[in-house]
């Protein structure tokens, strides 16, 4: 195992202030959950973190955008992640990472990184970035087979809009936004309501205001996630997976204005994917099903909830509601390992 280093991110979770906040609210009226939280916290903030292996090079850019290669001498597999946090959740640690896996299981792996947006960026909404990523595409000599995670999936399926491609795997990807329910659709818009001025003075829509968002979701879970950590074992290969994905998720860019005002106007509050309303470039955005197409489903998960699925006919559910289990390794015999089946068994286009 690799020595720990000390980068804990002291001003984790991020934003700090609205953490505090969320857990003395759900701890009011239980002063040792309270306790437990704190302890859990400070143990997050001070546990060394176990060094991640640097992203690949980039073998073709689109402006911001790279496409990394992760090796591997089989047929392109492009994974498209979210927009929002890190592209290295499908590659959290040496021993965790769905990304080098599949590499040695003959497929060539690369992953668009969309790289880190500023003012500059601020016109460039998701349809942009599906014909950025269609472009990267383009670069392969044939149609990848694209695989796209969260609100990575809902761009790819806007991406073979633009460019040719041999299949489309999708991993907890939101189509029929509807399906968040209306409470959490109503909460989503309330906060928008309120950063909105704000982000479109500076252009980007902050990763702080997007982890406030998914908090509300689910804060008990929230701060529950604290509570447990706070009896665990620091040097555990289960806290330096939780670490891991801790990490991630306080971690990100921001959105470009457009593409963040996209989609909180247009996808959640207005469901033009699910009504088939959806306008990207000149056209509308449609589920293609003459491709070969499989979506994989979480059971239970909160953040993005099953009813928004696209449901595909081949619909994979992941009996798990819990990111980590999802793309991580715990989830191999469930994702991992019927995803490259899937991918391997794509008949070969040109």
């Amino acid at each position: 195992m690799a020595t720990p280093v000390d980068t804990a991110p002291q001003h984790g979770p991020r934003p700090l202030p609205l953490f505090l906040s969320m857990l003395r609210s759900e701890t009011a009226g239980d002063p040792s959950r309270r306790a437990c939280a704190l302890a859990g916290l400070r143990a997050y903030q001070d546990a060394p973190r176990l060094p991640r292996a640097p992203l690949p090079q980039p073998v073709a850019r689109d402006g911001r955008i790279a496409l990394r290669d992760y090796g591997g001498t089989g047929r392109p597999v492009v994974v498209i992640p979210s927009l929002i946090n890190p592209p290295f959740v499908l590659d959290l640690s040496p021993g965790n990472s769905l990304l080098r896996w599949l590499a040695g299981q003959g497929l060539r792996v690369l992953l668009v990184d969309w790289g880190t947006p500023g003012s500059a960026d601020r016109a460039m909404d998701l349809g942009d970035h599906a014909q950025a990523a269609a472009r990267l595409c383009a670069t392969l000599g044939e149609p990848p087979l694209l695989v796209g995670y969260c609100l990575g999936g809902t761009i790819a399926l806007a991406t073979a809009g633009f460019v040719d491609v041999a299949g489309i795997a999708l991993i907890a990807t939101p189509w029929h936004f509807a399906g968040f329910g209306d409470a959490t659709r109503a909460t989503i818009a309330d906060q928008w309501t309120m950063a909105q001025p704000t982000a479109e003075r500076m252009g980007v829509v902050p990763m702080e205001f997007l982890q406030a968002m998914f908090w509300q979701l689910d804060p008990e879970r929230t701060v529950n996630k604290y509570v447990a950590f706070a009896n665990f074992d620091p040097a555990s290969a289960k806290a330096q997976a939780f670490l891991a994905l801790e990490d991630w998720a306080n971690a990100g860019a921001p959105l470009p204005y457009a593409a963040g005002r996209e989609m909180f106007d247009d996808l959640f509050d207005a469901d033009l994917p699910g009504s088939g309303r959806w306008r990207v470039g000149s056209g509308i955005a449609s589920v293609a099903h003459d491709l070969p197409m499989v979506e994989f489903v979480a059971q239970s998960d909160r953040i993005v909830p099953a009813a928004s699925a696209i449901g595909l006919p081949d619909r994979r559910i992941v009996p798990a509601g819990h990111v980590g289990m999802i793309v991580g390794s715990r989830g191999r015999s469930v994702l991992w390992e019927p995803l490259a089946r899937w991918l391997s068994d794509v008949p070969r286009i040109r």
